[in-house]
């Protein structure tokens, strides 16, 4: 069974700067073999040594090397007990809500991802419980919506799309004076830039195939969480419900992590500039972005993050020019999803949100002339061009 653990020879792991973390992960590299690629462990079940003798592994459903050392190191960079990592994002929050009982209240962003409204909505609604939808920036709102049955808070900071920012702290507070979990979605800044754990947060939950991978070629979800009972809770789902990620794809997304410190520089950098040039476009009635010093949430995410992500979502003047923007790039490209190595338009209305209520999205301004970008790390310079040609042809 491999039990050293690569930190073992520093006095503690946190002499080691995050940059290092993501690089060298939990083991370092395999105990075994010196492999400094940690490696596929594509094998459904285990040989045991003897009778009642175990390498530790039984079989891939239960635990899995490659999945395991994935999931050690979000552990590790989440600064959370443990973690677990699913077959895709929406694996990952069936199991967060799995928590739940008949009659249990939960808060959710107002404009939370429409995969997480349709969980809710859809599945665990008619499982007996009970969703609230409220602007977790508002913590007065929050205090207010609170109910005796409130088990969960489960809130995006920045939240899709509206970039919306919430306090962690105070949010944590507010779930511990009322016995309730607070779940933080952390895929728009990964803990390269916020570590929701640290910050009193109960679970962490990401789509991994978003920056955690980097490359577009993931579909994966991560839980970390801050103590056994949880941990125990979500190792049992794994178990039983058998939505655990593969070790291929465990393994694209270690690779994918030794480069998310230089990566969420270069979409932290581009879209900032981008933002920029984005506000001083004509067509371009409002821009959405954490990172302006007059967004109201800017002075929270000043203190609980250390970057804003390459996130912007904005909105034009008319509906061709949202066409025009869609259909007209040449270098970005018209696709769902986000966090990738390449920049990506979307179109929330009918993509990302279009399970939302049509009364919900306009109330929050999720509109025909709505749009969300996920700026990749291309040169800034050839995303703006792009950006201005498109606009152009909607004249």
């Amino acid at each position: 069974m491999i039990e050293e653990n690569f930190y073992d020879s520093f006095d503690t792991k946190d002499n080691l700067h995050f940059d290092s973390k993501v690089v060298h992960g939990a083991l370092g590299c395999d105990p075994i073999t010196g492999a400094v690629s940690f490696p596929i462990f594509q094998s459904a079940t285990f040989m045991h040594r003897d009778f009642d003798v175990s390498t530790g592994y039984t079989y891939t459903r239960l635990k899995n090397p490659t999945r395991e050392e994935l999931e050690r190191t979000m552990a590790i960079l989440e600064g959370g007990l443990a973690g677990f990592a699913f077959s895709s994002g929406q694996a990952a929050n069936m199991s967060v809500f799995g928590i739940l009982e008949p009659g249990d209240h939960v808060l959710l962003s107002d404009d939370i991802y429409g995969g997480t409204f349709r969980i809710g909505e859809d599945i665990f609604k008619q499982l007996g419980c009970v969703f609230t939808y409220v602007d977790m920036a508002d913590t007065q709102a929050v205090q207010s919506a609170i109910r005796p049955s409130t088990k969960m808070l489960f809130v995006e900071t920045p939240t899709n799309p509206m970039m919306k920012v919430a306090d962690i702290r105070k949010l944590s507070a507010i779930a511990r004076e009322h016995n309730a979990l607070l779940v933080v979605d952390n895929t728009f800044l990964t803990p390269y830039f916020q570590k929701p754990i640290t910050l009193g947060a109960d679970i962490v939950v990401h789509s991994g195939t978003k920056y955690l991978c980097g490359h577009n070629d993931v579909i994966a979800g991560l839980v970390v969480v801050n103590n056994q009972k949880l941990a125990d809770h979500f190792q049992l789902q794994l178990k039983s419900r058998g939505n655990g990620l593969a070790p291929f794809d465990s393994w694209l997304l270690l690779r994918g992590l030794k480069t998310l410190c230089l990566r969420m520089e270069k979409h932290n950098e581009n879209a900032a500039r981008v933002a920029r040039w984005l506000r001083e476009q004509p067509k371009v009635k409002k821009v959405y972005y954490a990172g302006f010093e007059d967004h109201e949430g800017y002075a929270i995410s000043k203190g609980q993050s250390t970057g804003f992500g390459g996130m912007i979502s904005f909105e034009v003047d008319t509906l061709e020019t949202a066409k025009a923007l869609l259909t007209k790039v040449k270098m970005i490209l018209f696709a769902e999803s986000l966090g990738g190595t390449e920049t990506l338009i979307t179109y929330p209305l009918t993509q990302t949100h279009e399970s939302i209520p049509a009364d919900i999205r306009e109330k929050l301004g999720i509109n025909e002339r709505f749009l969300r970008i996920s700026i990749g790390i291309e040169h800034v310079d050839d995303i703006i061009a792009d950006l201005d040609q498109a606009m152009k042809q909607a004249d």
